[in-house]
């Protein structure tokens, strides 16, 4: 008699919940992915991948597919918006820093209810799906998380907004950075295409937009600092530009499980991205689902902790780079050059202990007790 796998329902074809799915996949479960949008399509952004989200895609078989995309080979920093450098960084630099002779380098549906017995229920039209996991990658905004944690207040504003752009700049030449003024930050980096990836955020009040369209409002705001800032703009269309108030989760969630229901990513720790680990995060969740895919409290259990402390720090940069007053954006940007003197590695020890995590098991190697 043949014996039928596992199932697994994931909701949301984000980057975790396709991470969880070929996790889950992999090791023999039989994996239902629901997405509401028609089709995945490129939204005009990156992403950035560091060594432990790396690491984690190894698992999956295709780091070194990653890796080969990597856009950022080179050097770079935090500046100011009259161009000077505060800090310095280097590919090498953080290389090494994740993990001495490690080779893995930075890289830049709709569904009414899920409860805990493992149904997600009116997915697919009228179809009722059954699932011994089901797994909540659905967002910032989780569905999934409500209906487990109905007393939770949810995502709350984290007090500023951001616009993002992905434009085509051939022969353009710059370092890869990001800048830090008052109650404002803009980040440039270079693509391998010819293409530049830009970022920018401001503290303003949630649900604020444009009097006329975003290209003109990122013009009002960044279009006197240093180069290549104006020409990164002038090359922007209005339709180029996403924008996007941040929300993240203030308090915390006593489990990422309940049942057979499980949450992972921004569904159960969305951060600020000022350490650029959201996503990260997510496919590190997803590898140690499918780590602990039989025994959920021991997911919540390795996952809860770290990236608490993850989204604490994430939180504390936000109030450094976003801070607005005169007199404490000196002295930060005062304390950030004196670190820089001292080498890149010692101002690159806030990312001691993310990005050096390691999965918990290998690439085509099962755990002990689970072969």
């Amino acid at each position: 008699m043949t014996t039928q796998p596992a199932r697994a329902v994931v909701i949301g074809g984000g980057i975790g919940g396709l991470a969880a799915a070929a996790a889950l996949h992999q090791r023999g479960w039989a994996v239902t992915v629901l997405e509401r949008a028609p089709s995945l399509e490129p939204v005009g952004a990156a992403i950035s991948l560091a060594p432990n989200a790396l690491r984690a895609l190894d698992v999956l078989g295709i780091g070194d597919e990653i890796r080969d995309l990597a856009a950022w080979q080179g050097d770079g920093g935090l500046r100011t918006p009259g161009g000077r450098w505060l800090s310095h960084s280097s590919a090498e630099a953080a290389a090494t820093l994740a993990d001495p002779g490690d080779r893995t380098r930075p890289a830049r549906v709709t569904v009414t209810a899920a409860v805990p017995a493992g149904t997600a229920r009116g997915a697919v039209g009228a179809e009722e799906l059954e699932a011994e996991l089901v797994v909540g990658a659905d967002g910032v905004h989780s569905r999934v998380r409500r209906a487990l944690f109905p007393g939770h207040p949810g995502a709350v504003y984290a007090g500023f907004t951001t616009w993002r752009m992905l434009i085509p700049l051939p022969g353009a030449e710059f370092a890869s950075h990001e800048t830090w003024g008052r109650g404002r930050i803009w980040g440039t980096h270079p693509l391998k295409d010819g293409r530049v990836y830009a970022y920018a955020a401001a503290t303003v009040p949630a649900g604020a937009h444009a009097p006329d369209d975003e290209r003109a409002e990122l013009l009002r705001r960044y279009g006197d600092w240093h180069h290549p800032v104006p020409a990164v703009l002038a090359a922007t269309r209005p339709e180029d530009v996403l924008r996007h108030d941040v929300h993240h989760l203030a308090q915390l969630l006593p489990a990422y499980h309940l049942g057979r229901t499980v949450l992972l990513g921004d569904a159960a720790h969305a951060m600020p991205p000022t350490l650029g680990q959201g996503g990260n995060q997510a496919v590190e969740d997803a590898v140690v689902l499918a780590h602990h895919a039989t025994d959920l409290p021991a997911y919540t259990a390795d996952r809860l902790p770290r990236t608490t402390a993850i989204a604490r720090k994430a939180v504390r940069v936000a109030r450094l780079n976003m801070a607005g007053g005169r007199a404490v954006t000196a002295v930060r940007n005062a304390v950030l050059t004196a670190l820089s003197a001292t080498g890149p590695a010692l101002f690159l020890r806030g990312f001691d202990g993310i990005a050096n995590w390691r999965p918990p098991y290998a690439s085509g190697r099962q755990p002990a007790g689970q072969r």
